[in-house]
């Protein structure tokens, strides 16, 4: 049976299971998707540590979940998401690239001209899962910029690896990456 590394996240604890990342590096893989309770106990804690904002927004997928919860907890009545693709309702769309430490290729994210809109003069909080590199935040933060906003923060779940260290973002919880010595103990 394949070692698990135990998360101690929000006063919940999981196992989340190992994978390659690549010159002998692994990742703790973790997925908020289906999991209500970590969910919502992730966004009533990191809302405790964020600063004020205006509007909420995530790129797209696995920071939706979380995104969703801060804003209803928050009382906001919208939050907004930058898309993996173009969809066919989205006009007037702008967009940005980048290269995620889980993905394989370069991605482009897409704000569609109506979510742009509600940036425009605003504050707005990023917020994902993980951040690991910080380029899907870099990158949402270029659409911020295009669309007249301001970062008013940057959230997290777990900062993974060297971003740990940064003094840029809140966040609950560390995420070491791994050797294969330390997977394979």
């Amino acid at each position: 049976m394949q070692n698990t590394y135990t998360l101690h996240v929000a006063g919940l604890t999981r196992r989340l299971r190992y994978f390659p990342l690549g010159s002998g590096l692994y990742i703790a893989g973790f997925v908020m998707f289906g999991d209500i309770e970590l969910t919502v106990r992730c966004a009533e804690e990191l809302l405790k540590l964020c600063p004020e904002y205006d509007v909420l927004i995530t790129a797209e997928s696995k920071g939706v979940p979380l995104a969703y919860e801060m804003a209803k907890q928050h009382g906001d009545d919208t939050y907004l998401v930058a898309r993996k693709q173009k969809k066919l309702y989205m006009t007037d769309i702008s967009s940005a690239e980048v290269q995620s430490i889980t993905t394989e290729v370069r991605q482009t994210l897409y704000l569609d001209g109506a979510d742009a809109a509600k940036i425009e003069g605003k504050r707005i909080l990023i917020v994902d899962d993980v951040i690991s590199t910080g380029g899907s935040m870099a990158v949402v933060e270029k659409l911020i910029g295009q669309a007249g906003g301001t970062v008013a923060g940057r959230a997290a779940v777990l900062a993974e690896g060297d971003a740990i260290e940064r003094e840029d973002i809140v966040y609950l919880a560390p995420l070491p990456l791994f050797t294969e010595k330390e997977v394979h103990l």
